[in-house]
């Protein structure tokens, strides 16, 4: 049996492999247009700053691993120009013709680059491969770049604009979108932007590029934006030129059954290229990233080499994923409230602060997290931003979705417990408790947008009160609530608050046993009103180079 797979990427790299090692007999080919295979792509932007400064780290594997470990053949610089469905054969740009039995289409993404008016294509890079990564550092150390302009602020973005900034060029990032990073939604996305500008990164946001001039980038808005280097970071395109030339089924990407198969027999794909389901929604989607890439690369290769006739499934899509932001970690699973409003889907949503570990031990810090749920119970998706502890409380969320759990099994969750790790109630817990208590009526959440529309009570003691509070607020503290019943109105809207909503949650129950029958706790309390206060200031601190 001889197997092609165009493209050395981390699906076809991981199909490739898996071949091999469930049959030695079968002849395994990689066919790989650029002189790249199985990079770290993932680790660029790091790679560009110096943090990796080892070239060779970024080598995952190479052309002569593949074949002395496992006899297979890499052909670097083969570009596939054509696919022969009937034939069962691909023409390589040299011309040379190959037949197969099976065939995988692990092409990949490229970089969307507009075809701007003025465009200075020596200045403006994009970061896919080692190649482009190495042009970036050769292109910084030979022209005395100062003004950095990053374009796009997702994860590609965001880590270009985070490398510049502490290579101490000046940077700027330009998203078309009111937030950068599209997987979480604004609350998250708040901390995110203030820890960018805090480190000197300029955001410009709801605006886009319009043209270039000299060495300028003119927006929508007119303003000007001024750069010695540009990254081009808004987005990738999956790579659909030979799927679309042989017929095979396509929305937005390859569509692929659950067996990674397209709609021609023996040919299969998987990676950046392909439609995955939702699994919140079951919906068809594109989700480009290296774990559900690699995951896929195995499960072509089990399909390919089927024992039994037994077949291995690809289980839909989460979307898990995290990011470093100077000081900060964003992590998020799941749909956000912009996809579940989208789609119609009906939520609930928690907001609360917890600890990355015990509050009691040293240096414990606080981690903002958003749940989103139905009224059944079912996650919809989860986001937290943070310091230490991030990613692993999503990851524990993903794993209780991925297995069928909901509110009550966040609840339930057995975790690791030492004070220098967590807390008795770990995050989760409490982020299932207080979703729990939603649920059953026990908690009336309010969140940043309902303030303008209700009367404020700061419950946090007087002193506390004194220093900073929300405007328009009155003071009961909680420890006085019960002697000052009368002064609470029971024909409005009250919204009752303290630092970060555990406090107000308490006070709102002893009101409601007191019949006050529209209060409400404000999610994440004054410290997240004051996070997005800030962002909407949008100050920047300029950083002292040294």
């Amino acid at each position: 049996m001889r197997v092609i797979i165009i493209g050395g990427g981390a699906c076809g790299a991981s199909a490739a492999a898996r071949i091999r090692r469930l049959d030695e007999r079968a002849e395994i080919i990689i066919l790989e247009k650029t002189n790249e295979i199985s990079i770290a792509n993932c680790g660029l932007p790091y790679y560009t700053s110096g943090v990796i400064s080892d070239r060779d780290q970024m080598l995952v594997s190479s052309p002569q691993k593949f074949k002395s470990w496992f006899n297979i053949d890499v052909r670097l610089n083969s570009e596939v120009v054509s696919i022969d469905k009937e034939a069962k054969s691909v023409t390589l740009k040299s011309g040379e013709k190959l037949s197969y039995d099976k065939l995988v289409l692990a092409q990949g993404a490229n970089p969307i680059v507009p075809d701007f008016a003025g465009m200075p294509e020596e200045k403006v890079f994009t970061v896919r491969t080692l190649f482009d990564a190495d042009r970036i550092k050769d292109y910084i150390k030979n022209n005395n770049v100062k003004k950095a302009a990053v374009i796009g602020g997702g994860f590609i973005g965001i880590e270009m604009a985070e490398s510049f900034a502490e290579m101490g060029l000046d940077t700027t990032l330009i998203e078309a979108q009111s937030q950068i990073l599209a997987p979480v939604d604004y609350e998250a996305a708040a901390f995110v932007q203030n820890e960018m500008r805090d480190k000197g990164v300029e955001l410009i946001l709801s605006d886009a590029v319009k043209e270039f001039s000299g060495n300028k980038i003119i927006l929508n808005s007119s303003r000007e934006v001024e750069f010695d280097i540009v990254i081009m970071a808004i987005g990738v395109r999956p790579e659909l030129s030979l799927a679309k030339s042989i017929g095979l089924e396509i929305e937005r990407g390859i569509v692929v059954n659950e067996y990674m198969e397209t709609s021609q027999p023996d040919i299969y794909a998987g990676g950046d290229g392909v439609m995955v389901k939702d699994f919140v929604t079951g919906g068809n989607t594109l989700i480009p990233l290296a774990g559900p890439a690699n995951r896929q690369g195995r499960i072509i290769a089990d399909n390919i080499v089927s024992r039994n006739g037994v077949k291995n499934t690809y289980k839909n899509s989460q979307g898990s994923s995290v990011l470093k932001i100077f000081d900060l970690t964003a992590a998020a699973v799941g749909n956000n409230e912009k996809q579940l409003k989208a789609k119609g889907i009906n939520y609930w949503k928690t907001i609360i602060f917890g600890r990355d570990h015990a509050g009691y031990y040293p240096e414990s810090i606080q981690i903002m997290f958003k749940l989103l749920y139905t009224p059944e119970g079912k996650i919809l998706g989860a986001q937290a931003v943070g310091q230490e502890g991030v990613e692993k409380r999503i990851d524990v969320i993903s794993s209780v979705m991925r297995n069928g759990g909901g509110i009550q099994e966040l609840l339930d969750s057995e975790l690791c417990y030492a004070p220098p790790y967590s807390s008795a109630k770990d995050p989760v817990n409490i982020l299932g408790m207080c979703s729990d208590n939603i649920l059953k009526g026990l908690l009336k959440p309010a969140f940043f947008e309902d303030i303008q529309d209700g009367y404020l009570i700061d419950v946090r003691p007087k002193e506390v009160f004194e220093i900073n509070t929300i405007k328009g607020a009155v003071n009961i503290p909680i420890s006085e609530i019960r002697g000052r019943l009368d002064e609470i109105p029971k024909d409005k809207k009250v919204i009752l608050f303290c630092n970060t909503g555990h406090t107000s949650y308490i006070a709102a129950r002893i009101l409601e046993q007191y019949e006050f029958n529209n209060v409400y706790s404000l999610m994440g309390g004054i410290a997240l009103y004051k996070e997005i206060v800030k962002d909407r200031e949008g100050k920047v601190e300029k950083r002292v180079k040294v």
